[in-house]
C-alpha cells in the first residue's frame, strides 16, 4: 500500500510551508506529495495568504525534492487550455527528472470561477474528455512529427508536440462519482483511478464499474491503480485525536467513520479493509499543515505497518 501526502492549499497555506511539507514528505519515506488545484478556500477558514498556483508550486518543488512523485487532486480542465497544460506539465516533469503524476478532472467549484474571472462552461465532462484526448496525445505523438485534433471544443492543427514529458508517460489520474462517463474515460485515458472521500462500500462499487468498462475497451481491469483519498487523523490516544480534529473543525467521531482517524492500528486496520476491495494507494488528506509531528506520527506507527 502506498502512502501519499495530499494538501488542500487554498485553505491557507505559503509556498514556503508547501516546501516544508514536500520535504517532510520525502524524508519520512512517503510516496508522493500531491495537491489541490483550486482558487478560493472552501468552509468557514480565512484562507490567507491566498491561494497559490498548483503547477507553479509543482515546478519549484521539483527542484527542491528529489524523490518523491508530484501531481495533483485534480488539476481544473477549466483553469487552462489543453495545450498549454500539456507544456506545463512536460516542462514540470523535466524539471523533476521524471516524477511528475497528471490528475485531471471537470472543474466543480463556481464560485472561484466567478471570484477570479474563469469561465465556467456547462458542458464540463465533454470538454474533459477532448482534454485527456488532446493532453495525452500531444505527449505520444512522436518526435519530428506533428499532432491535429478537431473537436466540439478545441482545434489544434499542426502542432509540434513539444516539449517532450522526461518519463516515457507521464501517470494520468481520472476520478468520481459518477456512475457511467467517469468510469469511461477512467478506461480510455488513465493509468489510476482515484475515488475520493467514500466509504468502502461506495469505493468497491465506482471500482466494479471501472473494471467492466476497462474490459468493455480491451484492456485489463487490473491495467489501472485503484486509490482512495481520504482525510487523516491519527493520534497515540483519544486525546490527540480529539485534539487534532478540532484543530482542522471536525470531530474525531465523524472523522472515524468519513476517514482515517483514530489511533495508529485503527487507522491500519481500516487501510487494510481498503486494499481488500482493490485500492492499493491511499492519499491522506493533510489539512494541518503546520502539525509535522502528525506526518511523523503516520509515517512511524501506520506506514510502517503497512511496508
Amino acid at each position: 500500500m502506498d502512502l501519499r501526502i495530499f494538501t488542500e492549499p487554498q485553505q491557507g497555506a505559503t509556498y514556503d510551508t508547501l516546501l516544508t511539507v514536500a520535504k517532510a514528505t520525502e524524508d519520512l519515506g512517503f510516496d508522493a506529495f500531491f495537491r489541490s488545484d483550486h482558487y478560493l478556500r472552501m468552509g468557514s477558514v480565512d484562507g490567507l495568504p491566498g491561494p497559490t498556483d498548483a503547477w507553479i508550486t509543482l515546478a519549484g518543488l521539483a527542484r527542491e525534492t528529489k524523490r518523491i512523485r508530484l501531481g495533483t487532486l485534480m488539476t481544473a480542465g477549466t483553469f487552462r487550455l489543453p495545450g498549454v497544460l500539456a507544456i506545463q506539465v512536460a516542462q514540470v516533469d523535466q524539471m523533476s527528472g521524471g516524477r511528475v503524476e497528471l490528475g485531471l478532472g471537470a472543474g466543480w467549484f463556481e464560485d472561484e470561477h466567478k471570484a477570479y474571472g474563469i469561465p465556467f462552461p456547462k458542458e464540463k465532462l465533454a470538454r474533459l474528455e477532448e482534454q485527456l484526448e488532446i493532453v495525452t496525445g500531444l505527449w505520444a505523438t512522436e518526435l519530428g512529427k506533428t499532432y491535429d485534433f478537431h473537436g466540439t471544443y478545441y482545434d489544434l492543427t499542426d502542432s509540434p508536440a513539444l516539449p517532450k514529458p522526461a518519463q516515457a508517460k507521464i501517470p494520468v489520474l481520472v476520478g468520481g462519482h459518477g456512475a457511467t462517463r467517469t468510469p469511461r474515460l477512467a478506461a480510455k485515458y488513465a493509468d489510476e483511478f482515484n475515488m475520493p472521500f467514500a466509504s468502502i462500500e461506495d469505493s468497491e462499487r465506482q471500482f466494479g464499474r471501472v473494471r467492466a468498462a476497462a474490459e468493455a475497451a480491451g484492456r485489463g481491469g487490473d491495467d489501472l491503480t485503484y486509490s482512495n483519498a481520504l482525510v487523516v487523523c491519527v493520534g497515540r490516544d483519544e486525546k490527540e485525536v480529539a485534539r487534532r480534529a478540532a484543530a482542522i473543525g471536525r470531530e474525531a467521531d465523524e472523522l472515524k467513520l468519513n476517514g482515517l482517524a483514530g489511533s495508529p492500528a485503527e487507522v491500519v486496520d481500516k487501510i487494510g479493509r481498503y486494499a481488500e476491495i482493490g485500492a492499493s494507494r491511499i492519499y491522506l488528506q493533510i489539512l494541518d499543515l503546520d502539525d509535522l509531528d502528525h506526518l511523523e506520527l503516520i509515517s512511524s506507527q501506520v506506514q510502517s505497518q503497512l511496508s
